[in-house]
């Protein structure tokens, strides 16, 4: 693996592109602590430290910390991925957009423009909605987080975070083109590493005042590293559905005759899930924040129910995760569409009539599959409640942000491989094309 790290320096423009996606995400750190004018930044910090749990919290762990900062990025990359969630999901429902879909690659630029002005347009929503919010937000002690409110602190908020975000949509953009790796997801995953110095350095203080022995630390490090060897392998997991193709004569050619496979994935749907099943369970506990709980018994109730650590609350979230796994699945892959591909082309599965059949036989396999897949996010993001409320873990792991950690490395690594082998290096690890020689 290391014989494979020292290729990239003799990649001109591997090594081009690594450095060009490095320099682009210092750019967008550095932005991360720009402040939006107008804002006391003390009486914030102060707010945010008694949100915890709520949809603040998800925000600002997406954002990389600006929505805490109330920085000039506050809200981050997530109306891009909002965006883009409506768009796929509107493709189902939409003849038109369903239309552009399969128009190949002018099709995909229209969906990739509409996908941004509806990011510019939430972006405005959720501006409004933030600045507002702030006029009426205050520290645990009274002190008011906006000094001086009115619509032109609430225009200039909505411009200044607009603006941010369609600068990182466009950052993420040139990251994709002429960088390395998903520059949305990039972000995303600095975001959530740019927490992990201080994590490491919490870990350390309470080893050395004796708050946590060195050996219970040395246990979670062990689980640590099982985690993510877990996630890896689910995340690379496969259920090939042997595909095999007719010959068929074209002109004096012959075609087909070969066997392939239809590769499915465990975890289809990805982190979309969490993030849905996060965003609806913790929109109580949001709410709560703007009023009076200890005058609405019943409401402090739900929010004690759906507070994390509380068995409701991992039962909830667990049903929002199997029930997204399988609507986003669903909207993602469809059947139908793959076996009329696989018949067009005069491919078949043995054993399996082409079309109907074909169709019902991938759905009844992508449906077992995906169970287990639901099963293998449940049980990661439940793994974070399960360290901090029942053993008393002084840090935050796994979940959502794990999964979009080693899910991005994972995509990175193998773009970096790719190009690697097409320039007749090795890999990371040493198998597969090998040199050629």
């Amino acid at each position: 693996m290391i014989g494979g790290f020292q290729s990239i320096g003799k990649i001109p423009e591997l090594k081009k592109r690594i450095l060009f996606t490095l320099l682009m995400l210092a750019v967008y750190r550095v932005g991360c602590h720009i402040p939006t004018p107008g804002i006391d930044g003390a009486a914030l910090s102060a707010f945010f430290g008694a949100t915890q749990g709520t949809l603040f919290g998800l925000f600002d762990m997406f954002s990389g910390g600006a929505l805490s900062e109330m920085s000039v990025m506050a809200l981050g990359i997530m109306p891009y991925i909002s965006a883009s969630i409506i768009l796929e999901l509107l493709t189902v429902v939409v003849p038109f957009l369903e239309k552009l879909k399969k128009e190949g690659e002018q099709g995909r630029k229209k969906i990739v423009q509409y996908t941004r002005y509806g990011t510019v347009v939430l972006s405005i929503i959720q501006g409004l909605g933030i600045a507002v919010g702030l006029e009426n937000m205050s520290s645990p002690a009274g002190v008011a987080v906006v000094p001086i409110g009115g619509w032109a602190f609430r225009l200039l908020t909505v411009i200044t975070l607009t603006a941010g975000t369609a600068f990182l949509m466009w950052l993420g953009e040139q990251i994709t083109e002429r960088g390395i790796g998903n520059g949305i997801s990039l972000i995303i995953f600095s975001g959530i590493v740019a927490r992990l110095p201080v994590a490491v350095a919490n870990s350390f203080r309470m080893m050395s005042t004796g708050e946590v022995s060195v050996f219970f630390m040395a246990l979670i490090l062990a689980l640590v590293v099982a985690v993510i060897g877990f996630i890896v392998f689910v995340e690379r997991g496969q259920r090939r559905i042997p595909v095999q193709y007719a010959k068929r004569v074209v002109g004096r050619r012959m075609y087909g005759g070969q066997t392939t496979h239809l590769p499915l994935k465990v975890n289809t749907a990805g982190v979309i899930p969490p993030i849905f099943a996060s965003s609806i369970i913790m929109f109580p506990a949001t709410i709560a924040n703007f009023l009076n709980v200890d005058q609405m018994p019943w409401l402090k109730g739900v929010v004690t129910f759906l507070s994390p650590g509380h068995a409701v609350h991992s039962l909830i979230y667990v049903i929002f995760i199997f029930f997204f796994c399988y609507f986003y699945t669903a909207v993602h892959f469809n059947p139908v569409d793959v076996a009329d591909n696989i018949k067009r082309y005069g491919g078949f599965i043995p054993g399996i009539r082409p079309g109907r059949n074909t169709a019902e036989y991938i759905d009844r396999v992508l449906t077992r599959i995906t169970f287990a897949g639901a099963i293998y996010v449940s049980a990661i993001c439940i793994l974070p409640q399960i360290l901090i409320y029942q053993l008393n873990v002084p840090f935050y792991f796994g979940g959502t942000a794990l999964l979009i950690v080693v899910g991005v490395a994972l995509d990175t690594t193998n773009q970096i491989e790719s190009h690697m082998l097409t320039r007749n290096y090795e890999g990371f690890l040493k198998k597969g094309l090998g040199k050629v020689r």
